[in-house]
């Protein structure tokens, strides 16, 4: 019985990368069926998919004005990266006969979401196995073999998620540069939690040039160097030790209480300062590469203006998923400062509470903070959607409990058919007004609201439960 058991789990094994292959390979598939008929599907004008930032227009526009010997600045069109518009630019000049416009623009960004699969696939296979261990110190699993059993393959399911999202399909199909965006910022993420400090400063410096929000990834990704992957709070582990001091020898208990562990979690500065450097060293290289792009449009004094400094004065008041463009395109400009600088400090107001409560979870903390960027930045759009849903699907195993998510589902899923419907009433038909258009933005602002509070409190809800589970499991022992 134990050998066809194994021979079974053995054959499972094998089935399981075989299936996700295939379901990876089919995306990619389906992802250039739809991109030979991108033309008729119109997603690129799409303003839940393009934004001011992340538009293939607005980039071919900036590199033929820099190609006409005109600061790519020049006007109101692109406000995006100069090493971006260096890489894609050429691109968006060069055609195929028979083919689509911009199609190897489109290869891009496929080849970019098969990569940050496989990089959320490695960073789920990291957390999986540090979920197991956990539960295996705390006692709450006995062997590997209840590991394999009953953990969910969350490093599988978030590349999946990620790829067959269709936030993220439409993106890629779009012309949308928000695969690369996301790209960067997963790739941080991976090298923190690999361990490779250039990588992970690598992908910071990229993710906060391209769109600046992500540089509030800092915080998580020290707390992943400093600290470690996602676990359980410390207490736990230190109540398990002291339970096992007191079953052995009343001298060996005696030394536990000399020894006097904290409650606090070791930081590993080497690899912090480390991280700092590598930071600077990547900061000072693209800025030297910005400078060489620019050197003859204008500089970098131009380039931050138009910029950054366009995300944060938000110039542009084109309708988008989010609820800027209608507050402050109903606001007195008297009161606009004023309001830019409440809007972009709620966010800071979030980081420190939520730093301090989930400094045990870094990547937990990453998802939520990203979560929180996508719904209070300046020109939002579904790829940011796309990525902390991706992210959420990482802790599949700890927020399985997690309440309303059916409500969610079809929340986020009436949204995304309501935005279209409604935009094409108020700009196309003419029969409706700006407000059917922002009421589907607050919606879908309000739906975000309620996923990050829930994840938080399904997450917390869950290390409230290890803990009685672990106190139960030490009454039995005893």
């Amino acid at each position: 019985m134990t050998k066809d058991g194994g021979e079974m789990a053995d054959e499972q094994k094998k089935k399981k990368p075989s299936q996700f292959w295939i379901w990876a390979l089919t995306s990619v598939l389906f992802r250039l069926i739809l991109i030979s008929f991108s033309g008729n599907l119109n997603l690129s004008s799409r303003p839940e998919v393009s934004t001011p930032l992340t538009s293939i227009r607005r980039l071919a526009e900036g590199y033929w004005l820099k190609q006409a010997s005109m600061s790519p600045y020049a006007g109101s069109m692109y406000h995006g990266s100069p090493l971006l518009l260096s890489l894609l630019g050429p691109l968006t000049v060069q055609r195929i006969k028979g083919q689509p416009s911009h199609l190897l623009c489109s290869l891009v960004f496929v080849i970019a979401d098969i990569l940050s699969a496989m990089l959320l696939r490695g960073i789920g296979q990291k957390l999986q196995k540090a979920y197991g261990l956990n539960a295996r110190l705390l006692g709450l699993l006995k062997s590997p073999r209840d590991n394999k059993n009953g953990i969910l393959p969350c490093g599988d399911i978030a590349a999946l998620v990620y790829l067959w999202n269709p936030f993220t399909i439409v993106c890629c199909v779009g012309l949308s540069t928000s695969p690369i965006e996301n790209l960067a910022v997963i790739l941080a993420l991976n090298g923190a939690v690999t361990r490779r400090v250039p990588l992970a400063s690598f992908g910071l410096v990229m993710a906060t040039h391209l769109s600046l929000y992500p540089a509030i990834l800092t915080i998580p990704v020290i707390f992943l160097l400093g600290h470690g992957l996602d676990a359980p709070p410390l207490k736990l582990f230190l109540q398990t030790r002291n339970v096992e001091s007191e079953n052995r020898s009343p001298s060996s208990a005696s030394k536990q209480i000399k020894s006097k562990p904290t409650a606090r979690l070791p930081v590993l500065w080497k690899t912090v300062v480390h991280f700092v450097l590598w930071v600077l060293v990547w900061s000072l290289c693209v800025l030297v590469l910005c400078t060489l792009s620019l050197s003859k449009h204008g500089g970098l004094e131009e380039m931050f203006k138009r910029t950054y400094g366009f995300i944060l004065s938000i110039e542009d008041l084109s309708p988008n998923i989010g609820v800027f463009w209608y507050f402050f395109a109903e606001v007195f400009d008297f009161f606009r400062s004023f309001f830019l600088i409440v809007f972009h400090v709620n966010i800071l107001f979030m980081l420190l509470p939520l730093a301090i409560r989930l400094k045990h979870r870094p990547c937990f903390l990453a998802f939520i903070y990203l979560a929180i960027s996508s719904l209070l930045k300046s020109y939002p759009s579904v790829g940011d959607s796309a990525l902390y849903l991706s992210l959420w699907a990482l802790f599949v195993n700890e927020l399985a409990d997690m309440k309303f998510s059916f409500f969610l589902f079809c929340g986020y899923l009436g949204v995304s058919l309501l935005s279209p419907v409604m935009h094409n009433l108020w700009i196309w038909r003419g029969t409706g007004n700006a407000n059917f258009y922002f009421g589907n933005a607050i919606g879908y602002a309000c739906f975000q609201i309620v996923f990050v509070v829930e994840s938080v409190s399904a997450m917390l809800n869950h290390d409230r439960a290890l803990k009685r589970c672990n106190s139960n499991h030490q009454k039995v022992e005893n």
